[in-house]
This record gives C-alpha cells, sequence and structure tokens, in this order.
C-alpha cells in the first residue's frame, strides 16, 4: 500500500510547541503548567464528565470526539501564546477581540494541514464547529483543571492562588454540572493525597 505523496505539512511540528508555552503567567507558580500538560489534563477530564454524565445522568454525548476536541482546545495558543484570564475578560471589548484573534489562529493552523485532512480536522481545532453539549463540558472540564491547579499551589504554601481557587470553585458550583459535582466529591479528594495512600 502506497502512502499519498503529500506536500510536507508542519502542523505537528507547531502543535508539539505547545508545550513551551507557560501557563498562569501572572502569578508566581510552584508547580510549573504548560499548555500540552494542561491539554493534556483538561482531555482526560472532559472524557470522565463525559462518561459520567452518559452512564449516571442520562447523557447520550460522544465520550471520544469530546476527549479529542479537548486536546486541542487551546491549541491555537501555539501562535497567540496563553493570555491570562484577568486580561481576556477584563471586559466585553477584549474578550470580542481575543475571540477574533482566536478565530484567526484557527484559520492558520488547519492551513498548515494538507488541503485533503482540513476538514477532517476542522471539527477538532475549531470551537464553532463543537455542539453545546462539547462546549459546556470541555469549558467545565478547563475549570475543573483549574481548580485543581490551584489547589496544588496552595498545597505547596502558595497563596497567590487563593483567590482564584475561591472563584474558580464558586463558578463550578454556580454552574452545578451534575458531572462535575460528582467529580468533585468523587475523584477530586484524591488530588490531596500523598502517592502512598492513593492504592489501596
Amino acid at each position: 500500500m502506497s502512502v499519498r505523496q503529500s506536500t510536507a505539512s508542519p502542523f505537528f511540528a507547531y502543535v508539539s510547541r505547545l508545550r513551551w508555552i507557560k501557563r498562569w503567567g501572572l502569578m508566581r507558580n510552584a508547580i510549573e503548567e504548560n499548555v500540552a500538560t494542561h491539554s493534556w489534563e483538561v482531555a482526560t477530564l472532559a472524557h470522565a464528565l463525559a462518561l459520567i454524565r452518559n452512564r449516571h445522568f442520562n447523557g447520550q454525548v460522544n465520550a471520544d470526539r469530546i476527549a479529542a476536541a479537548a486536546l486541542y482546545h487551546d491549541a491555537t495558543e501555539v501562535i497567540t501564546g496563553d493570555m491570562p484570564t484577568p486580561v481576556k475578560y477584563h471586559s466585553k471589548v477584549m474578550r470580542e477581540v481575543f475571540g477574533d484573534i482566536e478565530h484567526k489562529a484557527e484559520a492558520e493552523l488547519l492551513a498548515l494541514l494538507p488541503n485533503d485532512l482540513q476538514d477532517a480536522f476542522a471539527p477538532y481545532v475549531r470551537e464553532s464547529q463543537l455542539g453545546e453539549e462539547e462546549k459546556e463540558l470541555i469549558k467545565a472540564a478547563d475549570r475543573l483543571s483549574a481548580l485543581l491547579k490551584c489547589r496544588a499551589e496552595i498545597q505547596t504554601g502558595n497563596k497567590e492562588f487563593e483567590p482564584a481557587a475561591e472563584q474558580t470553585l464558586q463558578r463550578l458550583q454556580e454552574e452545578a454540572l451534575p458531572e462535575v459535582l460528582y467529580f468533585l466529591e468523587v475523584f477530586a479528594p484524591g488530588y490531596e493525597r500523598p502517592l502512598d495512600h492513593l492504592l489501596g
């Protein structure tokens, strides 16, 4: 079987550079986090939330598609860099401007792929092509990841993350997605336990 000849694409070489983009740039970090690591965590959390919704709350979402889309949810940051949340949401104008930049970055990323693959990747790279439930679960996983990061920082004695932890938890509780509340009750406590207490 021969591989179809196509122009060389830098797409994955470019996306792999997400590992060099640091998150939480305006805050003092005890535990450095990059966008690639964050994207993996959001994908696993979104996948879990989808499965929990399907199993316990009568959901019918495609957990595998949600996990794949979550892997790419911050892919545009390889072009834009990580924009801290307080800056991104500072005002309606800032959010609209940054939203436009993100859409343009999505188009630039897709243009790096061979033409015959762009349509196949678009549903994962372009947020606008996701369904409402998919967006909801990925956003919830993103916030959950932020909460876990904040709590990990606080455990190291870094009080810088206390306000962010309180605000993020409050937002999750206000949204009250049942699968998120389930995760917080069943899985989140394990993040604060030492390794020796996690097995058996």
